[in-house]
């Protein structure tokens, strides 16, 4: 394939993530706050430490971490309906509520979180592409705050960070934009932790199902660029 028909909307290289930023102590009244820029995606992230559990997990010795998603009206191109005024969250909102949470619980331990709950309030600012993956990588953060505030740090267990990568017209690419992603022929979302883990991976052919060797390319970028991210966040921990 010859460069010129690897070239990616905004000027990047297949391998290179777009601009990363993350900002702490926010929301100065949350136990723990991250805003993190990546390229035109802001995610606003809060961490809310509750001396409570849900009712399933009374007095089990336990904590629990879960998470709340949420668009402001004109973080998109168009202005979008308040959810609230809906009534209810939208089959979206709820499935990458869901990946948040699950996402930081698998670092966690919770039995030496106690019982407690942390909620991670992860709210979209500005969205260009990788709206879900900026929110687990800045949840992370703020989490991590949050736990050293309350004198739980041992209860982390990893480091979380989350990317987007997929395959479209200039081959595999990492850290997909919003034009990139509305018209990748694959989609996918890699959950890894510093480590070498992965906690989850999402991937959708949208035109043709794609090989094997596609997805390892894949992942390889998506190793790749949350290397970097993980160097991001510890560098803004280290500061904080």
């Amino acid at each position: 394939m010859t460069d010129t028909a690897r070239k990616r909307p905004s000027g990047r290289a297949p391998d290179e993530n777009r601009i990363v930023s993350i900002e702490t102590g926010f929301a100065r009244h949350a136990e723990g706050s991250a805003l993190i820029r990546v390229g035109g995606t802001e995610v606003l992230c809060t961490a809310t430490v509750e001396e409570r559990v849900p009712a399933f997990l009374r007095n089990r010795g336990q904590g629990w971490i879960t998470a709340e998603y949420g668009m402001l009206p004109r973080a998109t191109h168009n202005r979008g309906q308040r959810e609230a005024a809906k009534g209810k969250p939208s089959g979206r909102t709820q499935e990458i509520q869901r990946l948040i949470a699950r996402s930081l619980r698998a670092c966690v331990d919770l039995k030496k979180l106690g019982e407690r709950t942390i909620t991670l309030d992860c709210d979209v600012l500005n969205a260009d592409g990788g709206t879900r993956c900026a929110s687990i990588t800045g949840a992370w953060v703020a989490l991590a705050i949050a736990l050293k505030k309350i004198k739980r740090s041992q209860a982390l267990t990893a480091q979380v960070a989350a990317v987007s990568c997929g395959l479209t017209e200039a081959g595999a690419v990492l850290d997909l934009d919003y034009i990139e992603d509305s018209s990748a022929q694959a989609d996918t979302n890699f959950v890894l932790t510093a480590d070498g883990g992965i906690i989850e991976i999402q991937g959708t052919a949208e035109d043709k199902p794609f090989q094997e060797s596609e997805f390892f390319e894949l992942l390889r970028l998506a190793k790749l660029g949350t290397a970097r991210l993980f160097d991001a966040q510890n560098h803004v921990l280290e500061t904080a």
